[in-house]
């Protein structure tokens, strides 16, 4: 996997926390750097260590559905894209408040980060070097979710939505891409 292809990846996973960012920032009477970086921190960790977790898991698994890999790797990343897909059409209003407590920010980094477990069970698969790939996710996931919640602090939760359509047609291309060229109609 490519600089590029990780970085694009490490977006598309980011959407859901930067969304939710955007909503953290919404909720705050004024911007509060601190809450921004305990936001960033938290999305970021979860982000960086659910991968490691699918990893672990996938590593078992590897020899054994070498020959599907790539099938598992397209279904994992299409249904994480379509229910981000979905999850952006939803226009129930989501209630957020500015707490950034262990509970709070605990399930909130849990809910955001389960997608990056599947995608830690296709590194696995694609024999993906997992320490670089996880810190650049954590990382990205980090730097997004600071700026969601400036971006929340100042234009609200109107692009919410928008974020998470388009992670999900991030991932779902990704996992497209792995398929077509472990098909070998795309060339590698």
């Amino acid at each position: 996997m490519s600089l590029t292809e990780l970085f694009i990846l490490a977006v598309g996973l980011s959407m859901d926390a930067f969304a939710v960012a955007v909503c953290k920032g919404l909720s705050m009477q004024k911007m509060e750097w601190k809450k921004a970086v305990v936001i960033g921190l938290y999305f970021g960790g979860f982000q960086g260590m659910m991968p490691v977790i699918g990893y672990l898991l996938g590593v078992q698994f590897q020899d054994k559905i070498t020959a599907i890999d790539h099938w598992i790797a397209f279904v994992l990343l299409g249904l994480i894209g379509a229910n981000m897909v979905k999850e952006s059409m939803d226009k129930e209003a989501e209630e957020t408040d500015d707490s950034v407590s262990f509970q709070s920010m605990s399930v909130l980094a849990l809910a955001t980060s389960i997608d990056a477990l599947a995608i830690g069970v296709t590194f696995a698969f694609l024999n993906v070097q997992i320490v670089p790939a996880v810190s650049f996710i954590g990382v990205v996931t980090f730097v997004l979710s600071m700026a969601g919640v400036k971006i929340g602090n100042v234009f609200g939760c109107r692009y919410k939505s928008k974020a998470e359509l388009a992670g999900g047609i991030i991932l779902i291309l990704m996992g497209t891409k792995i398929l077509l060229e472990h098909t070998g109609l795309l060339p590698l």
